[in-house]
């Protein structure tokens, strides 16, 4: 037996059409039930079931119980940014499953992934800080900086509890559709907190796409200016 880690299981896993399909929903950073990842996949709820189990034993999802109702989230940040990876490396190569339209260009304008902001938003708000000198960023290592901090700190977003977590506070997430690197770990989830609670956007119903208002366009443009 070859020694190391064993990618097998995972990579026939998330390869089946149906389990792939579940996965990105979850993307949205929501957790969703049995039945309307089922409706996601196109397929029967007891066929989503059994598909759900073996992710659930794999470590990729995490059952949340409500009640009488259970819920389906994805495992953790590491797991969203495998998927993200894979999809950028997907688009890269060309492997598309469908012509492009109105709701993939609204998705690569703004959309959540899994925790926080991507697609050009996304990019905006990493190219920015950098720019700035808000981010030390040596390929995936970025840190965020005391001109960063003063920055973070100004728009209104406590630092002091995301640095207690465990959590990084900086993370490079590779953006599927730009192909460039957006900003996750504990500051990207709380920009992208930020960003709703102040009014700039709102979750699309039913998708990962993150809806900017004409005023709130403008004061995320003046926070994030480049």
């Amino acid at each position: 037996m070859k020694e190391g880690p064993d990618i097998t299981r995972i990579a026939a896993l998330i390869g089946d059409p149906a389990r792939a399909n579940m996965l990105t929903a979850l993307l949205s950073g929501k957790a969703l039930t049995a039945g309307e990842l089922a409706e996601e996949a196109g397929i029967t709820p007891p066929t989503a079931s059994g598909h759900l189990s073996k992710l659930e034993e794999a470590g990729l999802l995490w059952r949340r119980k409500q009640g009488r109702h259970a819920y389906f989230a994805l495992a953790g940040p590491d797991v969203a940014a495998t998927l993200e990876a894979l999809a950028g490396l997907a688009a890269a190569r060309g492997h598309l499953r469908t012509r492009t339209g109105p709701r993939d260009a609204a998705l690569r304008d703004a959309r959540i992934c899994y925790d926080h902001i991507a697609g050009l938003a996304g990019i905006r708000i990493f190219d920015s800080l950098a720019a700035a000198g808000a981010l030390t960023v040596n390929r995936e290592a970025i840190t965020l900086t005391p001109t960063g901090e003063a920055r973070i700190t100004a728009l209104g977003i406590d630092l002091a509890p995301l640095k207690a977590r465990r959590r990084p506070l900086c993370r490079a997430c590779l953006d599927w559709s730009e192909r460039r690197t957006h900003l996750a770990g504990g500051l990207g989830a709380a920009i992208l907190t930020h960003a709703t609670t102040q009014g700039w956007a709102t979750r699309t119903e039913g998708s990962r796409h993150l809806a900017f208002s004409k005023k709130g366009a403008s004061e995320f443009e003046s926070a994030f200016p480049i």
